[in-house]
């Protein structure tokens, strides 16, 4: 599009209708007596307000001396100025707002002036660079990096560019990105201090972004394993599950009770499960999380680990493995008796216990007590 020029007439009514705005400013003050002095913050306001001196740019959507929005129609209106005046304009703007730390304001002016489209790599490049430093200061490192690759691509070793670039892939974690930008600096200035320590500091933390990608590829392996190793352990052992078998997964046996989250039915090192398990006692309405208990132990071992110390609730130290009775309930809500005298597994095997939850649970009363007799009555 072609500049419009203007005539030198059109020059001179230009300059008198600015000389008569600032003529009727001045007019329009309001009126004091000769010997009244003005008050400093009032005339201080007046001038303040007018374009002529005004020293920062007005919000947006703020009310704006009319005589200052011709101005700014004149320094921005497109049929007035070629694409590339608009382009450098908007980038006059965005450095002065940058200088002064109002970086979202000159992103919006670097914005404007990339609009423009001015076909002048150079421009163009300084401002994606430029709007590249504003998010960078910003913190948007994903957004700077982007604006960075599109100045590169418009003036391939512009060493600001790479530099951020660089900086922002370092901070990103891509590290290998980083080291990559940091050469291409280094081509042209291998005795680069700074950027040769952001080169080693990327390449090793680079050599530590795959030594942990690498454990924790081979962590997901060994887990896998596992949870194949216990569900064939399981359903082999014909342990019985709530939701049957045929698509069951450890996320299925997680417990559901808060002090067992990280106990999950475990395997060991001779293929032996260890279950998490809870043991409730009706007489004082308490629950004991066994967060081990090995399928090969006995109940009665189980026990008397449990008691091998009294518990304070216990006042009449009657909680002694000898003395107790153990029970389950079946899937048809009966209560079964549990021989002590045999393992874990044994009991999970027998016909009519379902694991519920990822925990089997039992029921744990003093044998021939008031308490088991009222239990049993009412079962």
């Amino acid at each position: 599009m072609a500049k419009k020029e203007i005539s030198e007439e059109e020059r001179l009514e230009l300059a008198a209708k600015l000389d008569k705005e600032l003529d009727e400013f001045i007019d329009n003050l309001p009126k004091r007596k000769e010997d009244e002095p003005l008050p400093f913050d009032r005339w201080e306001e007046e001038i303040t307000n007018h374009p002529f001196f005004l020293k920062e740019v007005p919000e947006p959507g703020s009310a704006v001396h009319p005589l200052y929005e011709g101005l700014q129609k004149l320094k921005y209106d497109p049929e007035e100025n070629e694409p590339e005046e608009l382009a450098r304009a908007y980038k006059d703007d965005g450095n002065f707002n940058f200088k002064h730390k109002n970086y979202r304001m000159a992103i919006i002016s670097y914005t404007e002036g990339i609009k423009a489209k001015c076909g002048n790599p150079e421009v163009e490049a300084t401002l994606y660079n430029n709007r590249s430093a504003s998010h960078f200061f910003l913190k948007n490192l994903r957004s700077s990096l982007m604006d960075a690759e599109e100045a590169l691509k418009l003036k391939p070793y512009y060493d600001k560019a790479l530099t951020r670039a660089a900086n922002c892939c370092f901070q990103l974690e891509k590290f290998d990105e980083a080291i990559k930008f940091c050469d291409r600096i280094l081509d042209q200035d291998k005795h680069n201090k700074e950027v040769l320590e952001l080169r080693n500091s990327s390449a090793n933390l680079e050599k530590i972004k795959n030594r942990d990608r690498r454990k924790k590829e081979l962590d997901m392996r060994k887990l896998k394993e596992e949870e194949a190793n216990i569900i064939t352990a399981i359903v082999g052992r014909g342990i019985r599950v709530q939701g049957g078998s045929d698509n069951l997964s450890l996320i299925s046996l997680e417990p559901h009770f808060p002090q067992l989250f990280d106990k999950r039915v475990s395997i060991d090192e001779n293929e032996r499960l260890v279950w998490p398990v809870i043991f409730f006692y009706p007489e004082y309405k308490i629950m004991d999380y066994i967060q081990e208990f090995n399928e090969e132990n006995t109940f009665f071992e189980q026990l008397t680990h449990v008691f091998e110390n009294y518990p304070e609730w216990d006042e009449e130290r009657k909680y002694k493995a000898e003395n107790l009775n153990v029970y389950f309930e079946d899937e048809k809500k009966r209560n079964v008796q549990v021989d002590v005298n045999k393992t874990l597994l044994e009991i999970l095997k027998l016909k009519g216990h379902v694991i519920k939850e990822g925990t089997p649970k039992f029921i744990i009363l003093v044998a021939n007590s008031k308490v088991e007799r009222l239990f049993l009555a009412q079962s």
